[in-house]
């Protein structure tokens, strides 16, 4: 949670009406999930286990969880758990605006922001990533974080874009959104869905010199830009060797389809200066019958 935040605790009668977990060692993934759904024991950390094995089985070192056994689940743990609940979850572009977002359609999120681990009174030297449960609950949309001694109120949908934006200014925060399959398949958790991730495409691709024109057979064929040659011929003696080649394919074609018979070699591409000098004049003689 950034150092600016304000913090509105909920009215007493929201907050008992709020499920919300505390901290627990590790275990903040539990936690966030738990404070999602609101309910106990949406998952327990056994559950979280068996996510980690089946994710990595056979594993003596399983690379899902802390080898501690204290938790530190990582966010491969938490999708397959959102999955089996049947949620999908995205990881928010933070080069887009969050005004881009559809809250509606979105039911809940899942920050992941930089921590310390804490070992009772010890503040260890490790490095962390922390998970926390954003959801619209009782009218407004709150922070669940399992740090906090007890939910606080983030406000309406502008008061969360603006919570959104200034915690997305840390380079080293993360935004999770969990979304049902309906949405996830239709892409409506964000303004403009398909029609506008093409957009943003074609305008990439545009910027890197390309313009993406749609064939039904063939679906989007890139070509280069008008002004630009296949090979760059910076070169005018190449260019014209190279004109003067394409002529004798040219010739050679017609020669096919007027039923003449040519030697295979005449049609290959041959990158060396004798053996091209050698087909040319074959190809001349033929070309002169």
């Amino acid at each position: 949670m950034g150092s600016k935040e304000k913090k509105f605790p909920a009215d007493d009668n929201v907050q008992d009406n709020m499920y919300h977990e505390r901290q627990v060692k590790a275990l903040c993934a539990l936690h966030a999930l738990n404070n999602l759904f609101q309910r106990q024991q949406t998952f327990t950390k056994k559950d979280l286990d068996q996510i980690c094995d089946r994710l990595s089985p056979g594993t003596f070192i399983n690379p899902h969880r802390s080898m501690l056994g204290l938790g530190n689940y990582d966010v491969n743990v938490l999708m397959a758990a959102l999955q089996d609940k049947g949620y999908e979850t995205i990881w928010f572009d933070k080069r887009k605006n969050v005004n881009r977002l559809v809250l509606q359609n979105i039911m809940g999120f899942i920050l992941n922001t930089p921590s310390a681990f804490h070992f009772g009174p010890l503040r260890l030297a490790l490095h962390c990533k922390h998970w926390i449960a954003l959801r619209f609950l009782h009218g407004q949309y709150m922070n669940l974080d399992s740090k906090l001694t007890s939910p606080v109120a983030i406000g309406d949908e502008e008061k969360l874009i603006e919570f959104l934006h200034s915690e997305l200014e840390d380079g080293k925060k993360e935004l999770l959104l969990v979304v049902n399959r309906d949405v996830y398949d239709a892409n409506t958790w964000q303004k403009g869905g398909f029609d506008d991730e093409k957009g943003q495409e074609e305008e990439r691709l545009n910027q890197e010199g390309v313009s993406g024109n749609h064939n039904e057979d063939d679906g989007i064929i890139l070509q280069k830009k008008e002004g630009t040659s296949d090979n760059n011929c910076d070169n005018s003696k190449n260019c014209a060797a190279q004109k003067e080649s394409n002529d004798k394919r040219e010739s050679l074609k017609n020669l096919h389809n007027s039923g003449v018979s040519v030697t295979s070699s005449c049609e290959d591409t041959i990158n060396d200066k004798a053996s091209q000098n050698k087909i040319s004049d074959d190809c001349d003689r033929m070309t002169n019958r």
